[in-house]
């Protein structure tokens, strides 16, 4: 349905434009939109123009016109003022609230019809056959993102996306939780990951400017089929899950960038403690003291260069070799054979993973 700030909006330009005083009033007789307090007077025979078969008329002065959806009467034009060509003016008021009516009604559908495509609600023929009605091209690349705030869902989010990106046939934003804004982004042949994230980067621009502070966007791979909209969904989805826990540095994520990380969240939480178990007995690494962490995520970060990370971390490179040695005896974990280090690497990420999850039972 339209709302009355756009049929407000659409009788004040027209006023300004041919000078003549307008009001909108639905079917029970409510003014919904007026530029004149004095319009009110015109309220009594509204209701009866409603029920005669006339689509307009002229009575005491006004100019009645009535606005059908799709046949079924939906408000009555009200215009009063000066000059031969009032009927005329009322007319194409009454033409372009009609259109208003239609643009509105096609833009509620294909946002229905993207909802139930994003949750997998809709047969695979019925995609097709939807998408042909609602003139909706089915082999365009296409990229979805999740646009998520620190204060969840606002509708004022969605209006201001679908601002940004020009309210174009293109790009769909839609929502279809209290969390986040989806965002279903159309992409020409050249337009590549390196395109989406600055694309991303300016969505974040945008609502920072807005006052909207803390945004995080995720998005999946790009796909070339509608029907695979809801997989680049899924995949948004979960980046911005495993983003928060793994990437929490990050404002924009990848579904390809996750690594391991996609998969150690997907891991059942008891399979977590029984490898943790397994790796450091009854010790987590959290136990460890600051300083071991520091030197262990340092060596990771120069990819388990001695020389670097000592270098780095300002101690003698015999220093860095007593600590890793210190762990060694504490773990049974020599960091610098790549196979072990690529087990502390993991259990680190699982740990992280765990306590994230953690945090959400309580």
């Amino acid at each position: 349905m339209i709302s009355n700030q756009i049929l407000q909006n659409t009788i004040d330009g027209m006023k300004t434009i041919a000078r003549v005083e307008m009001c909108v009033v639905d079917t029970d007789g409510v003014i919904v939109a007026t530029t004149s307090e004095s319009m009110d007077e015109s309220k009594a025979v509204v209701m009866e123009f409603a029920k005669s078969p006339a689509d307009s008329q002229e009575i005491q002065g006004y100019q009645f016109f009535k606005i059908f959806d799709e046949q079924q009467l939906e408000y009555i034009l009200v215009v009063t003022g000066q000059g031969e060509n009032l009927y005329m003016v009322g007319k194409m008021a009454a033409f372009q609230i009609q259109n208003l009516l239609v643009a509105y009604k096609e833009r509620f559908d294909k946002d229905n019809f993207i909802k139930n495509l994003l949750l997998d609600n809709l047969l695979l023929v019925d995609i097709y056959s939807r998408a042909k009605k609602l003139h909706i091209q089915t082999d365009i690349r296409r990229v979805v993102m999740v646009v998520e705030t620190g204060r969840g869902r606002d509708n004022n989010v969605l209006e201001m996306l679908r601002t940004f990106l020009g309210n174009n046939a293109k790009d769909f934003v839609t929502a279809v939780d209290e969390n986040s804004v989806i965002v279903v982004k159309e992409l020409t042949d050249n337009e590549s990951a390196k395109d989406i994230e600055k694309a991303a980067t300016s969505l974040i621009t945008y609502l920072a400017k807005e006052g909207l502070a803390g945004v995080h966007i995720s998005y999946g791979t790009v796909i070339s089929e509608i029907k695979e909209v809801s997989r680049s969904y899924k995949e948004a989805k979960m980046a911005l899950d495993v983003g928060k826990i793994f990437f929490n540095e990050r404002d924009v994520i990848a579904y390809s960038e996750l690594g391991i990380g996609r998969l150690i969240y997907q891991l059942p939480i008891p399979l977590c403690k029984m490898f943790i178990k397994e790796i450091f007995g009854g010790k987590s690494p959290d136990d460890f003291d600051e300083e071991t962490l520091t030197t262990i995520h340092k060596f990771f970060e120069n990819s388990l260069n001695v020389s670097e990370t000592s270098r780095q971390l300002f101690i003698h490179r015999n220093t860095l070799v007593y600590r890793l040695d210190k762990l060694q005896k504490t773990t049974g974990l020599d960091l610098r054979v790549f196979e072990d280090a690529i087990t502390f690497k993991i259990a680190l990420m699982v740990v992280k993973y765990m306590k994230y999850m953690e945090s959400f039972e309580y």
